[in-house]
C-alpha cells in the first residue's frame, strides 16, 4: 500500500472483511497489553447498524481493498467512535490518523457537538493517540452518563477497569 489511502464509506458486502480486520489488529492490541485471550470482533448486526447510518467508514489500498475501517454511531449529539482498527500490515502508516480525521469531519457536517470513546489509558496506540488528536478525559462530573454506562459495562465483560477511560473531542 502507498501512504496514501482513500478514506470511504463502507459496503455491505465489505463487512466480512472489517472483522478480518478488526481480528488482525487485535494481536497488537493483545501484545501490547500482554494478554494471549481469544480476539473478538463486532457483530456484524452492530456493523450493519452503523453502515446504515452512514456511520461506517474504510480506508482502502490503491486496489480498494479496506484496510482499516472505524465504525460510529450517533449518541446524545456526539459521534460515538464505536470501533477504530486497521490491519497489522497497515499500522503506524497515519491510516488511523486519517479514519479518525474523516470521523470528525464527518461529525462537523452533522453538525454534532462532540466526538467520545472508551479506550485503555496507557498503550500508546489508544488514550495517548486520541490525546494527540485533541481528545481530552473529562471529569466526572462532566461525564454524560451513556458514557459511564459503556464503561460500566466495559468492567462488567472483563476489562480492568484501571485501565478504562472514556475520552471526549469538542467540535
Amino acid at each position: 500500500m502507498s501512504s496514501a489511502c482513500i478514506i470511504r464509506q463502507a459496503r455491505l458486502n465489505e463487512l466480512p472483511r472489517l472483522t478480518e480486520i478488526e481480528i488482525d489488529a487485535f494481536a497488537t492490541l493483545a501484545e501490547a497489553l500482554g494478554v494471549a485471550r481469544e480476539a473478538h470482533a463486532l457483530s456484524q448486526d452492530v456493523l450493519r447498524g452503523s453502515l446504515d447510518a452512514s456511520l461506517l467508514l474504510v480506508a482502502a489500498d490503491d486496489d480498494d481493498r479496506p484496510v482499516g475501517f472505524l465504525a460510529a454511531d450517533e449518541i446524545e449529539g456526539t459521534l460515538y467512535v464505536i470501533e477504530l482498527d486497521v490491519c497489522r500490515n497497515c499500522q503506524r502508516r497515519g491510516v488511523g490518523r486519517h479514519l479518525m480525521s474523516a470521523a470528525i469531519d464527518m461529525a462537523r457536517r452533522r453538525q454534532l457537538s462532540s466526538l467520545t470513546l472508551t479506550t485503555d489509558r496507557h498503550v500508546p496506540f489508544n488514550a495517548p493517540f486520541y490525546a494527540s488528536l485533541g481528545f481530552v478525559l473529562p471529569s466526572a462530573e462532566v461525564l454524560p452518563q451513556f458514557l459511564r454506562k459503556k464503561l460500566d459495562h466495559e468492567v462488567a465483560v472483563g476489562m480492568d477497569a484501571e485501565r478504562r477511560v472514556a475520552m471526549i473531542r469538542t467540535l
